[in-house]
């Protein structure tokens, strides 16, 4: 299959592209009491302010000012360094190491290598899953987000990064060789009794088009003729790349539809207003099939779930999605930052309006993977004091700190997140209760035949 995609302006960070309309009456907007408040305020600040501001952050801060008062959580601004993170995230191909990150704490900070893949830089060089990186290039990033850390471990193809890393209690550190390499939008396995499992992990891929036909392909040749399309934790990503993962799995009928403020469009155009239907193909899949969703499966996977739950394609089985019913025009603006308007709203083919309601499973199972996170606070004792405390059967004892404060947490271990192949997906049927679920809903035995 050849695809064409055009620049950023018409790609869609959370579903859809377009143009924006870019015409402003000057004139109209420059008279305004609110026009002249803002140069006053800006003259104020470069004259008078006890520090010195540059035009960039003051202009930038109003920008982000002006999305932010649509109080609109989808709508937003990415400045050029962010927007080339994600243009390389889009693409699916990049400079870096060779392992996949995940955030540490609860705020948002802290990197964790979550996979290290085989014959990659960090493979060779000694990284290993668990590692919490601490420093990339000398700079502390304990305290940076997992997209700001990741930024400065890409770069160019053939140069070094030195990686900090914390494992356990002791220091380990790398020099590695940036590489190419190329991200896995879809993951494929076999689960017991020949069903075909395939993993969706994002729609933000250019790569997803051709990769979903290779797992079906592959799942295809290994004579599956039962599957669990998995789109747990999948955030979205393109308008198109949803539409396009619906489709290989329906010979009819429309997969969503977009409602704009104004205006429609012919069924050819990717412009608001269009419904998108489904064409038949050879290459489609024709068996049994059961999608699995979380409540962090949003956007793009609800466009999916939500097309073959009302065309009675598949069975939903999890639990309630998170409920992201709106699609965004995305373009650059001139200082190479990037802006998300939410643009459309979209619609299932019974034209169900899911926007902060989500998709609500027809077989509810709760998401089994992670276990529970556990956290004892408490106050009051005498410094060095011993605590005895109950927790889940099991003794724990701890010990005051200076301040009379004692403290326990407890982590369940992370599942897998893919194989050390790319493009191989990993699963844990035995901790996976939506997972065993889906299998009983294919009428199949969670136990491979002997």
């Amino acid at each position: 299959m050849t695809l064409a995609v055009s620049s950023a302006l018409a790609l869609a960070y959370a579903q859809v592209g377009g143009k924006a309309n870019t015409s402003l009456d000057a004139g109209a907007l420059g008279n305004s009491t609110e026009a002249q408040s803002l140069v006053q305020v800006y003259q104020a600040i470069k004259e008078r302010y006890l520090k010195d501001v540059s035009d960039e952050t003051l202009l930038r801060g109003a920008l982000n000012g002006m999305l932010a008062s649509l109080e609109d959580k989808f709508t937003g601004y990415s400045t050029p360094e962010e927007n080339q993170a994600g243009q390389e995230q889009l693409s699916g191909q990049f400079y870096g190491v060779g392992a996949l990150l995940e955030t540490v704490n609860a705020d948002g900070t802290g990197t964790r290598i979550a996979q290290v893949y085989k014959n990659q830089p960090a493979a060779r060089g000694g990284v290993q899953v668990g590692d919490v990186i601490v420093k990339v290039d000398g700079d502390d990033v304990s305290k940076l987000t997992l997209s700001k850390t990741r930024t400065k471990i890409v770069g160019k193809l053939g140069t070094q990064v030195k990686l900090e890393v914390l494992r356990g209690q002791t220091t380990f550190n790398f020099t590695l060789t940036r590489a190419e390499i190329k991200t896995f939008a879809v993951e494929s396995a076999l689960l017991p009794n020949n069903v075909g499992y395939l993993a969706v992990n994002t729609f933000y891929n250019e790569k997803i088009f051709e990769q979903i036909d290779t797992g079906l392909a592959k799942l295809k040749a290994a004579g599956v003729k039962k599957m669990v399309l998995d789109l747990r934790d999948n955030g979205g990503g393109l308008l198109s790349a949803g539409e396009y993962v619906a489709d290989k799995f329906l010979q009819k009928g429309t997969i969503v539809s977009l409602k704009a403020r104004a205006g429609r469009c012919s069924a050819q155009q990717i412009t608001p207003g269009c419904a998108y239907n489904a064409k038949p193909s050879s290459e489609d899949y024709s068996g049994d099939l059961v999608v699995l969703v979380n409540k962090n499966s949003a956007s793009a996977s609800e466009i999916v779930a939500g097309a073959l739950q009302d065309l009675e394609r598949a069975k939903i089985v999890g639990e309630k999605s998170y409920g992201k019913g709106v699609a965004q025009d995305v373009f650059d603006v001139l200082d190479g930052g990037q802006v998300r308007l939410v643009a459309q709203e979209w619609l299932t083919p019974k034209g169900r309006a899911i926007q902060d309601k989500g998709i609500t499973p027809d077989v509810t199972v709760v998401d089994t993977r992670y276990g529970r996170t556990l956290n004892i606070d408490g106050l009051g004792a005498k410094a060095g004091e011993k605590i005895t405390v109950m927790l889940e059967g099991k003794t724990l004892n701890l010990t005051a700190d200076k301040d009379g404060k004692f403290t326990y947490t407890s982590v369940p271990p992370r599942p897998p997140r893919g194989t050390d192949v790319q493009g191989e997906a990993a699963f844990d049927l035995k901790n996976d209760a939506q997972l065993q679920k889906a299998l009983e809903v294919l009428g199949v035995s969670a136990t491979a035949k002997k």
